[in-house]
């Protein structure tokens, strides 16, 4: 595993654009898709990862399984109503098709370790299924790359003709405006059509609720009745207000199904890292994690995350008692997770972490975030990968 700079094609912008990334450069200036450079992986390597990743994996769903199981759901900080909608999640999980999750995996090329799992709206989906796979194409035709992504999405979404209320149609949303999340929706969309499935976008304010003779129902802005909904929104941002009542007593009532199904808020909630500690210890893929920071401050450097965080807020680095890097955010408030410091992959002065793809149940591909911070957030640069060897 190795980074080697390279010199960026001089059209890539508008090459990248026309392949669907219209986010690759922030307001700022800033570069988001950074193709001076690339991750050379061995072929060793990436069967490493990709096993770690299926093993991870089974190892979620088993820690899942204990705390919905065994009651501790209010230690992740869910009240009775949400629990009660992650327990029937749970319960008609065979029933309800996963489509995907991503793991952010420290890997040095020697040690590899779990950092957390994003197991309910991952992004840079588009960078890691399409654009690094065409970047391969154009600049590496004979070198090939981890990425079975899109053809596994498609795989996954084909499993959504048999339970759709309709059998084909699905309703897509996120907030919009937003440049990112719209343009993994519309791809997500592109996937799901190849899948056989009509889709329909509505940006989040827009699904209406329509009062009847019956328990009322979500519409469209046509007043189309929506029975199925691919939400790129946390579930815990849905289930606030009248909004979130509805769509709780929809979904209970099973008039309205969700991609992702409701026990995936368990999987992106960072309290999990514990339950996996507690029940896997000295797991050569786990690191040690706690909710004491007694107990953290044994370790030495250790890091401190908010338990539903996003993109690398509120997150802080401690070493000796004291604090290193720390990133802001509005995940202050949460319940806070510790987690034994992890060594990255260094090159360059960059920080690199892998994003390792998870759809329908299978390892499918991986994706690299650098930044020159020890800790990964949006500021983050996605960078392609080669296998080699």
């Amino acid at each position: 595993m190795d980074r080697v700079r390279l010199t960026p094609r001089p059209n890539w912008r508008e090459t990248v654009e026309g392949q669907g990334l219209t986010w690759h450069t922030a307001d700022d200036g800033r570069i988001y898709w950074d193709e001076s450079a690339y991750w050379r992986f061995s072929a060793a390597e990436i069967d490493r990862i990709e096993a770690a990743t299926d093993t991870l994996y089974g190892l979620c769903l088993q820690a899942i399984e204990k705390v919905v199981q065994g009651g501790e759901l209010p230690a992740f900080g869910y009240d009775a109503d949400t629990i009660a909608l992650i327990e029937a999640s749970w319960r008609n999980r065979s029933f309800e098709p996963t489509l995907y999750a991503r793991f952010d995996l420290a890997f040095d090329g020697q040690d590899l370790k779990l950092l957390e799992l994003n197991g309910d709206t991952p992004t840079s989906l588009v960078e890691a299924a399409v654009i690094q796979w065409w970047w391969l194409e154009d600049r590496f035709p004979h070198a090939d790359q981890f990425n079975s992504i899109h053809d596994k999405l498609v795989e996954a979404f084909a499993l959504y003709r048999g339970v759709t209320p309709d059998q084909s149609r699905l309703h897509m949303t996120s907030v919009a405006p937003h440049a990112e999340d719209q343009g993994t929706v519309e791809y997500l969309a592109a996937a799901a059509a190849d899948a056989g499935l009509a889709t329909t976008f509505v940006g989040l304010t827009d699904i209406g609720w329509r009062e009847g003779d019956g328990p009322g129902r979500f519409v469209d802005l046509d007043d189309a009745p929506i029975a199925a909904l691919f939400k790129l929104v946390p579930w815990e941002w849905m289930l606030e207000d009248q909004f979130g009542a509805n769509l709780a007593r929809e979904v209970l009532a099973g008039r309205l199904r969700l991609i992702e199904p409701a026990w995936k808020m368990v999987a992106s909630n960072k309290r999990l890292l514990v339950t996996l500690a507690e029940m896997f210890p000295d797991h050569e893929l786990l690191l040690p994690a706690t909710t004491s920071a007694a107990e953290a401050a044994a370790w030495g450097d250790y890091v401190s995350k908010p338990a539903r965080g996003r993109e690398g807020a509120n997150v802080s680095i401690i070493r000796a008692g004291q604090t290193v890097a720390a990133t802001p955010g509005a995940y202050a408030d949460d319940v806070v997770v510790y987690q034994q410091k992890a060594q990255l992959a260094q090159a360059d002065g960059n920080y690199a972490v892998i994003g390792s793809w998870v759809v329908n149940r299978q390892a499918a591909g991986l994706g690299v975030r650098e930044s020159t911070s020890p800790i990964t957030n949006n500021l983050a640069r996605f960078v392609p990968h080669i296998l080699e060897g």
